[in-house]
This record gives structure tokens, C-alpha cells and sequence, in this order.
């Protein structure tokens, strides 16, 4: 009973040609009573209900999420173009899209660090994703600017351990640190080729549907936020189990 009951209020609530011919108005009607009264005597049923649609949700959008890494693998893990950290001939790979100004990433930085330091086949694939205002935009060139003198990953973690806002200011200050050449820095930072790498990021990104930063993708998932060494390890192991 509560099985067909489950039933009868997917094809009831369905807005489908086939659900409005398949009844009658009176059929219709008494279904809606059923339904009305079965949720009277047990609204657990209305629970089961949700939580029924959730999991089919979540699986669709693990199947489109699968279906956009396949379409998309070799830009997340041979593009030449992107920077990398970790191993040259990887057993496992991850792309991570930030945001220097996003403070979650931020506090990921050590997570990935550690997982870099305890897994010699891990390489994480950079993908700056300048979502949260110019700021944002000024330093995802000036780590791309400094990628073309070779201290992209010196700039980045210089970045990502900055406690203040990503001024052009800091950004002297940190191209002075490192050595680098300021006034090429300024140059490149202004290029339009470092303009076309950060749309072509935010294109990958939206065609991942990825929403916010950090997201981690790793195998055939797509991991949004903020998580765990060990969540990312679970994934790492899994996307290797696929190879």
C-alpha cells in the first residue's frame, strides 16, 4: 500500500501529457483524496517522498557531472597551458578552481600541501577562477603574469598566505620578494592573453557547473567547497580504483 501510494503521487503530481490522459478528473480526484488521507494517517510517507526525489536529484546530477568531466578531461589534466604542483607523471590528478580573495580557499591551501606531501603521484592542476570581484581578477593575472617567468607556484602561495586584500601594491611588494621582474610582471598581468586564460576558466568552470570556489575535481567527481585531507584521499583512491 504505501509503495502504490508512492506511485500514485509521482504520476498525480507529474505535469506530463501522460499523466493528465492517463486519468480521468473523477480518478484524479480520488487519488488526491487517498493521498490527502494516507499523509493524515502517516506523514512519514511525505518524508519517504522527498527524500525519493533527492536521491534521484542527486543522482542525475552525478551522471551530468561524469558526462562533463569526459567532455572536458583533457583540459582538466593535460592542458600545458595550466600550472601545476606535484608529480610529473601522475598516478592521480586533481583540479582545483579558487579564488585568492576566497577565504575557504585559503584555508584549504595547507590541506592540499599535506596531501601533495604524503602522495608522490598526486599533481594538483591550478585553475584560477576570479569570481569574487576585480580584486580577484587583478591577482589571478598576477599569478598568470608570473607563470610566464617561471614562479607561477611562488606566486600563488604567496597569494593564497595573504592576510590582506590583493592590492597592486602587495603585488609589488610580493614580485619584489620573489624577484621577479616587476615592470614584465605589470606587462603580462595586462596582456590579453592572460585575459583569454581566465575566460577560458570561467567557460570550463561553467561548463562543469561549478558554482563557487573551491571545487575539487578528482576522477569523476566534482567536490564543491571546503573538505577534509581525507575526503579528498577517499576521492583520490577511488578515481584511481577507475583507472
Amino acid at each position: 500500500m504505501r509503495r502504490w501510494i508512492l506511485a500514485a503521487a509521482a504520476l498525480a503530481a507529474a505535469p506530463t501529457p501522460l499523466s493528465a490522459e492517463a486519468f480521468t478528473p473523477e480518478q484524479r480526484a480520488a487519488i488526491v483524496e487517498i493521498l490527502r488521507e494516507a499523509l493524515r494517517n502517516d506523514p512519514s510517507i511525505l518524508e519517504d517522498a522527498i527524500a525519493a526525489l533527492q536521491a534521484r536529484d542527486a543522482a542525475r546530477e552525478r551522471e551530468a557531472a561524469r558526462a562533463a568531466i569526459a567532455a572536458h578531461r583533457e583540459a582538466l589534466t593535460n592542458d600545458p597551458a595550466l600550472p601545476f604542483k606535484g608529480a610529473v607523471r601522475p598516478t592521480a590528478v586533481i583540479a582545483e578552481f579558487f579564488d585568492y580573495r576566497c577565504p575557504h580557499c585559503r584555508r584549504m591551501a595547507p590541506v592540499i600541501a599535506e596531501l601533495l606531501r604524503s602522495d608522490s603521484g598526486l599533481r594538483i592542476v591550478l585553475i584560477d577562477l576570479p569570481i569574487l570581484g576585480p580584486a580577484s581578477v587583478t591577482a589571478a593575472r598576477a599569478a598568470l603574469a608570473a607563470q610566464r617567468q617561471g614562479r607561477y607556484v611562488e606566486m600563488h602561495d604567496a597569494l593564497m598566505r595573504l592576510r590582506g586584500e590583493p592590492t597592486e601594491a602587495e603585488i609589488t611588494r610580493i614580485a619584489a620578494e620573489l624577484r621577479l621582474d616587476a615592470e614584465r610582471l605589470r606587462r603580462d598581468m595586462a596582456d590579453p592573453g592572460v585575459a583569454r586564460r581566465i575566460e577560458a576558466n570561467l567557460r570550463l568552470a561553467q561548463a562543469l557547473g561549478v558554482q563557487g570556489t573551491p571545487a575539487y575535481v578528482v576522477g569523476e567527481e566534482i567536490i564543491p567547497g571546503a573538505v577534509s585531507a581525507e575526503a579528498l584521499r577517499a576521492a583520490i583512491a577511488r578515481a584511481r580504483a577507475e583507472r
